[in-house]
């Protein structure tokens, strides 16, 4: 089977009419050069940014220097004359967890956390004289532990994770497919309570009995997940209905179960030596309740404008993103900072290094005739936040954004890619666009010359990556888009992560083409027509 690699050479161009090398746009991406693009980059994932994760000082940080230099070049501040887009991002969080066993209050991190994203917004309050228990949680046709069980409106404790009728040769090959196969057999367990009127879940964590700084921090001091503050979100929450989840430690578990005279230990080797299910109904006075609290989170992002030269095209806008926010720090090894240096530090300084470039064409009366819009964008690690925001509130009509050039890692070479590095992926060309695919391969072929691969431009990708990152917030929009990827490797979303590891003149390279595709979009006769529809199938 052929490798997918588009060769430079070999791509055609029609629809726009021929263009040859342009020496003023040769002149311009000076600016795009490794030097500074590791100026930039050095800074940005340095470890005093603590991984620009979004809503922390590191992002503020990253905000305030990418404002900056758009300014410096005197790109202007689109956003009622400033250079920050507020975001309506909030978090809901757990700020009072209760937990009560005959009487007796336990300690919140020890011996029980109750999980932000199961607890509504109004909250619940929980009393009960019994608990039903049913190991592991398993209502499979031959080992059914719910069977003769009434669950409908009561609390129910199983085990976190386990299956004793799973044999030794069923175990996933990969610790990722361990977690995967974990994660579903949990999802589904959970979709069984809830489906039968279960009130809550007590689940059995074994790593509650020795709380390290990974689990503290994965339960976030309550912190539900960043998400944007919007009516339909106001309303879905309105009409929520959620399954409490609790989870509890070992010794948190063998008091409850000490009622019958049993504990976890003597439970599960009854299970595994019988082969049957121990489920029973266990009389213990149970309350437990949690609150929730609204926070606003401090998230924006990042705008530079430059207005078009034409009178007539400039109202249309060609917009350049990356996102500037990363995952912040871990609690595991020696090394606490996930810098993002590709992920996406490389994106961001490719968007500041392109938005030089044409301040300078433009001071120098050879500005482009349409308006290009600068964005580095917040929240994308946590869901595609701040370019959905964008996308609803936008600052230039999106009937009016004649495409989307996204830069999502530049700086580093994947491992089908290590003998020949002279690539990048392109995602999303000719989704919506005839026109831009074309005109993007031209640009290429004129100016740099480099392997396009377009092995994940599909829909049907396993890994998604055209739903994975900001251009798809555009192309939800109808607006043409362009993505740029290296892929992923073995530091991707890693402490290794790190401006070392960077090949600042490929990334330069990779910034060029952008740059270069970009000013033949802010120049060119029109704009790229959108003939397709989402799906793929040509326009009527």
């Amino acid at each position: 089977m052929k490798k997918p690699l588009l060769y430079a050479g070999l791509v055609l161009f029609m629809g726009f009419g021929a263009f040859a090398q342009n020496k003023t746009a040769i002149k311009f991406s000076q600016s795009i050069s490794k030097d500074n693009a590791y100026k930039h980059l050095s800074v940005l994932a340095s470890d005093e940014y603590e991984g620009r994760e979004t809503g922390k000082k590191g992002a503020w940080m990253a905000a305030d220097y990418i404002r900056n230099h758009f300014k410096s070049l005197g790109l202007k501040g689109p956003v009622g004359g400033n250079y920050f887009q507020p975001i309506d991002m909030v978090s809901y969080d757990v700020v009072q967890s209760i937990l009560t066993i005959n009487g007796q209050a336990k300690e919140l991190l020890k011996d029980f956390i109750i999980s932000p994203s199961s607890v509504t917004q109004n909250g619940f309050t929980l009393n009960k004289n019994a608990v039903i228990f049913a190991g592991y949680g398993l209502s499979k046709p031959d080992f059914n532990e719910f069977e003769g069980l009434n669950i409908k409106d009561r609390i129910v404790m199983v085990f976190a994770s386990g299956d004793p009728t799973q044999k030794s040769t069923e175990k996933p090959a990969t610790d990722r497919a361990a977690m995967r196969a974990a994660l579903v057999a949990r999802q589904a367990k959970l979709k069984y309570l809830s489906d039968n009127g279960a009130l809550a879940v007590i689940q059995i964590d074994p790593s509650l009995d020795n709380p390290n700084e990974e689990t503290i921090a994965r339960y976030n001091n309550g912190a539900g997940r960043l998400t944007l503050k919007t009516p339909d979100l106001l309303e879905k929450m309105k009409e929520q209905k959620s399954l409490p989840v609790i989870n509890i430690s070992t010794a948190t578990a063998n008091e409850i179960l000490k009622q019958s005279g049993s504990n976890v230990q003597s439970v599960q080797q009854q299970i595994t030596n019988t082969g049957k299910p121990a489920s029973k109904e266990l009389s213990v006075v149970l309350s437990v309740s949690a609150l929730k609290k609204e926070v606003k989170v401090r998230a924006e992002n990042v705008l530079g404008f430059l207005e078009g030269s034409d009178p007539k095209l400039k109202k249309e806008v060609l917009v350049v993103t990356g996102h500037y926010d990363h995952i912040g720090l871990t609690t595991s090894g020696t090394d606490k900072v996930n810098n993002g240096a590709d992920d996406d530090g490389s994106g961001t300084t490719g968007v500041l290094m392109i938005a030089e470039a044409f301040a300078k064409a433009k001071k120098a009366g050879k500005g482009p005739k349409r308006s290009i819009l600068f964005m580095t964008v917040v929240g994308e690690e946590k869901g595609l936040l701040g370019s959905e925001w964008y996308s609803e509130h936008p600052v230039f009509p999106m009937e009016n954004t004649i495409t989307n050039l996204n830069i999502d890692m530049i700086g580093r070479v994947d491992p089908d890619h290590e003998q020949n590095p002279d690539y990048v992926y392109i995602i999303g060309s000719d989704m919506l666009s005839s026109d831009l695919d074309k005109l993007g391969k031209k640009a290429n072929t004129d100016y740099v010359k480099m392997n396009l691969d377009m092995r994940y431009n599909n829909r049907t990708d396993p890994n998604r990556f055209y739903y994975r990152s900001d251009h798809y917030n555009f192309a939800k929009h109808n607006v043409p888009v362009i993505f740029y990827f290296n892929g992923v490797h073995a530091d991707y979303h890693q402490p290794g992560d790190e401006v070392s590891k960077i090949n600042f003149p490929l990334l330069a390279r990779r910034a060029k083409l952008v740059y270069f595709t970009a000013w033949e979009l802010a120049n060119g006769a029109k704009r790229p027509l959108v003939d397709k529809n989402e799906d793929g199938t040509p326009k009527k």
